[in-house]
């Protein structure tokens, strides 16, 4: 018996799953055997579906001047107004109504023969229950039109009652089904916490309806492998040589943003060899097709159809560009689905993702020998997200669809996050406890928010090297020069706790020397690393800030040498000197650098023109003169005068060389005459 590992290495496939798999498969139990989840019938009133019909009239009738027939009913029009008319009467509501049902659409005569079997008039005038309805709807507008329609549309229903009773009653008897997409199933085969899930999109309406025997529908579905025809011709007009076009397959066909692609694949797999030698079953595609034209407007979005309907007829090349080829792109659609009119007739099922009023108008028409229905109940939409119309995508929803899912759940570990929950739910709880877990933050005195708000003032000031603001501030509101910042236990503050910590650290030599000599800072107070201001300075120019001070304020007044750490002092002449000097040496090197890239691009520049020159000595070749310039032709002389020239430019400039020539040829000819004339 082959074991679970061996069945989940490869993955598997929904129409050839492995005998050991489909002898123990059997549905999951989802608890809806008590009809919990049976669905509910709506009665559609008639009402609902007349205002559905004025819907669909409203549609019709915008669209009533683009054609001068009405492909519902079969009727030609001598004019547009006559066919709004027709798109207002009974006949087109009835058949509007017809269509909705997936039924086909009556002519005038049998339209008439339809209202003389049914023995009512389509006003409803010998009705009970319509004479009712009339004298209730009296004196309201828009009531008379609706009241005829809806008269034979409640005839018909109530002739129709009985047998949709007949038929519904055995369907409310059967088991209700979850509106999920997937159907999950459970197999001996494999341990008890792993599951396998297969699309309900894969399985038609009537085994829908069947959810007992589901087992028993995926056994019947099951489709042996085909080997690989050798020798087998290639692609014509998109359909394939190879697998038999009789084996059961499904069309899938996605159309959106001016891109289209179709394609139709057997269910049954081919079976091939891989360089291993080892069995490998792939995809049989029958028939694929791709189409793109440029029909969305760029940057600005949607077709170029909705945007003529919405804001008028843009008349720019760009736009009767995109018309063209929204009409090109439906005309090659529509070909290529009657060309492929025998697979889909055949297909089991029809994927189809149409986004969009005009892509559904492309697939579903109406048109002349229309392919695709949306009634046809074979339809379907992809359950899972898709992406750009590629065969390369259509491919991957192939695989999505047709592959087993594979869950695993650890039971234990959901055990016992359940019981988990169950005992936190068991807990009494109150709401005095909660607050106690979560303390609130203690609510800062007016002192503290004032000190906060200096302390944030001071930073930013310093930051932008705002000296006499910096100053000022503190004259204003009688602020120590030795401030300290708050909070003092946050890293920036206990880096930088004083104005001359911040300073020194940013390297701001203006605020530094204003804090010193004017408002008599402190140089030695230590940081909460133990560091005094000079120590955090980062360049010379802060460093000289200190040793200003140190002259100007005297060796007297604070402890520069020991606690301050600040070296012997200098005069400010004598540190302007020393800036100026470092200036010079720095703008000399600046000089310096710039002189050899200078060079360096001069360099470049000579060697670039050797390059051309040896170039064109080879172009002219050994026979002609080195340095001899070619002459030119006068097709490029006129090149070069032309060069940088409007086109208006160029033509005046056509205009006055044409007439200088014909003076001249004038002017020869006078000389020629009078040379005769002479002798």
């Amino acid at each position: 018996m082959v074991s679970a590992e061996e069945l989940l290495k490869k993955p598997l496939y929904v129409f050839d799953l492995p005998t050991e798999i489909l002898a123990t498969l059997q549905p999951k139990n989802d608890g809806a055997e008590d009809g919990s989840h049976a669905p509910v019938e709506r009665t559609v009133e008639p009402e609902a579906e007349i205002a559905r019909l004025n819907a669909l009239r409203k549609q019709e009738d915008e669209d009533a001047a683009k054609s001068a027939s009405c492909a519902l009913c079969g009727v030609d029009f001598t004019n547009v107004q006559a066919q709004r008319n027709h798109v207002k009467s009974d006949l087109h509501s009835y058949n509007l109504k017809q269509k909705m049902r997936g039924l086909r659409s009556v002519t005038e005569v049998e339209f008439e023969k339809l209202i003389g079997d049914l023995d009512e008039s389509i006003s409803g005038s010998e009705s009970d229950e319509s004479d009712d309805e009339d004298d209730n709807d009296a004196g309201q507008p828009g009531k008379s039109k609706d009241s005829t329609l809806t008269s034979l549309l409640r005839k018909q229903a109530k002739l129709s009652a009985p047998q949709d009773d007949a038929v519904s009653a055995p369907a409310k008897a059967k088991r209700g089904l979850k509106n999920i997409p997937i159907d999950w199933f459970s197999t001996q085969t494999l341990p008890s916490n792993y599951s396998l899930g297969i699309y309900r999109a894969l399985l038609t309406n009537a085994e829908k309806d069947e959810p007992a025997h589901i087992v028993d529908t995926i056994k019947g579905k099951q489709l042996s492998p085909k080997p690989v025809v050798k020798g087998a011709p290639g692609e014509s007009n998109g359909i394939v040589s190879g697998p038999s076009k009789d084996d059961p397959h499904i069309f899938l066909c996605m159309i959106g943003g001016g891109h289209f692609a179709a394609m139709v694949v057997s269910l049954a797999p081919k079976l091939g060899k891989k360089h291993t030698g080892a069995d490998q079953r792939e995809a049989s595609v029958l028939a694929h097709k791709t189409f793109h034209r440029y029909t969305t407007r760029r940057k600005q979005g949607g077709s170029q159809s909705a945007n003529d309907s919405s804001k008028g007829a843009a008349h720019s090349a760009g736009s009767s560009l995109r018309r063209y080829n929204e009409t090109a792109l439906i005309s090659e659609i529509r070909e290529l689905l009657a060309e492929w009119k025998p697979l889909i007739d055949t297909a089991q099922l029809l994927f189809v993702r149409a986004s969009g009023s005009t892509n559904r108008r492309t697939l579903y028409g109406p048109y002349d020998e229309q392919i695709l229905h949306h009634n046809d109940p074979r339809i379907r939409s992809f359950p899972f997200s898709t992406r750009r119309a590629t065969q390369a995508e259509l491919m991957r929803s192939f695989v999505e669809l047709t592959r087993v899912k594979i869950s695993q759940v650890d039971e234990v570990a959901l055990a016992a996050v359940a019981a988990a929950a169950a005992a936190e739910a068991s807990k009494p709880t109150t709401k005095a406890h909660t607050p106690a877990s979560q303390p609130s933050k203690p609510k800062l005195s007016k002192e503290e928010e004032t000190t906060l708000f200096h302390t944030s003032q001071i930073q930013s000031l310093i930051r932008r090297s705002k000296a006499p603001a910096v100053l000022t501030y503190f004259s204003t509101h009688t602020l120590s020069p030795d401030f300290t910042f708050h909070p003092t236990d946050s890293p920036q503050n206990h880096h930088a706790p004083t104005p001359l910590h911040l300073a020194a650290s940013i390297n701001s030599p203006t605020v530094v020397l204003a804090l010193l000599t004017k408002a008599k800072g402190n140089p030695t107070l230590p940081n909460g690393d133990g560091k005094p201001p000079f120590d955090l300075a980062g360049d010379r120019a802060t460093r000289d800030a200190f040793r200003v001070a140190r002259d100007e304020l005297g060796e007297s007044h604070w402890d520069w040498g020991g606690s301050a750490h600040v070296p012997p002092g200098m005069t400010r002449t004598e540190a302007d000197k020393r800036e100026e000097r470092d200036r010079g040496a720095a703008e000399k090197a600046e000089t310096a650098r710039r002189q050899t890239e200078m060079e360096r691009l001069k360099d470049q520049d000579e060697e670039r023109r050797r390059h051309e020159a040896e170039a064109e000595r080879k172009r002219r070749g050994p026979g002609s003169t080195l340095g001899a310039l070619r002459e030119r032709t006068g097709a490029e002389k006129r090149d070069e005068e032309a060069r940088g020239m409007t086109p208006e430019m160029r033509a005046k400039l056509e205009r006055e060389r044409r007439a200088r020539a014909a003076e001249q040829r004038i002017a020869r000819m006078q000389q020629g005459s009078g040379t005769g004339t002479g002798n």
